[in-house]
């Protein structure tokens, strides 16, 4: 890979091994800390794909993917204690919805990216951003707590991720999974209007140096 991608890969890495560590804080009663700092992974993403293209791009999640697979793993290995229960820190559901929401909705992102580049600036970032970030959430989310896979891990208790709860506290009755997608969908959303300053900054100073 050019010597010039690496910054990417490096912040890819920093992004994905962050969120890795906040995930397991919460913030408040439907967030955790992760969900703020996951979504500038695909900051990451589009401006590889506005300043170097999409191949470079794809090389830039795929490090990212190796990079959350081996967290995965080592995640897998550390053994927590709560209620008398000894647990794994990362379960395998949650180390399959991770890896593969992760790897879909960023080549989708790149997909989305590369089709609307010629439009203006902010609409390929904020679109493939807005498609990417919701793939993401409904695929980690279904895979890590949906009652309909627990055939995945049997041994895996998602009971209390299944029980049903007012939608964010106040509205439908939802599997309380629902809630904590939902509300980490909203932040993405949030994130992703934010990310289009930064975008536009970090492009201008990189493209004159490629050019």
């Amino acid at each position: 890979m050019n010597r010039t991608h690496i910054p990417g890969i490096i912040a890819m890495a920093a992004v994905v091994v962050a969120s890795n560590i906040l995930v397991q804080f919460l913030f408040g009663q439907w967030l955790t800390w992760g969900a703020f700092t996951y979504p500038f992974a695909f900051l990451v993403t589009d401006v590889m794909n506005r300043v170097y293209g999409a191949g470079p791009a794809r090389k830039v999640v795929v490090a990212g993917f190796v990079v959350g697979v081996i967290c995965s793993l080592i995640g897998t290995q550390i053994m927590l204690q709560g209620d008398g229960y000894t647990y794994p820190a990362v379960t395998l559901r949650i180390a399959l919805g991770s890896g593969l929401a992760f790897l879909t909705a960023q080549l989708v992102d790149i997909a989305v990216f590369d089709r609307l580049r010629d439009g203006s600036w902010w609409r390929a970032p904020l679109a493939s951003t807005l498609v990417g970030s919701s793939l993401d959430t409904a695929i980690f989310f279904t895979i890590a707590f949906s009652a309909v896979l627990t055939g995945l891990e049997p041994s895996n208790d998602v009971s209390w991720a299944t029980e049903a709860l007012p939608l964010l506290g106040a509205g439908p009755m939802v599997p309380l999974w629902v809630s904590l997608g939902f509300a980490d969908w909203l932040v993405k959303l949030s994130l992703a209007l934010v990310a289009l300053l930064p975008f536009r900054i970090i492009v201008g100073a990189l493209i004159p140096r490629t050019t």
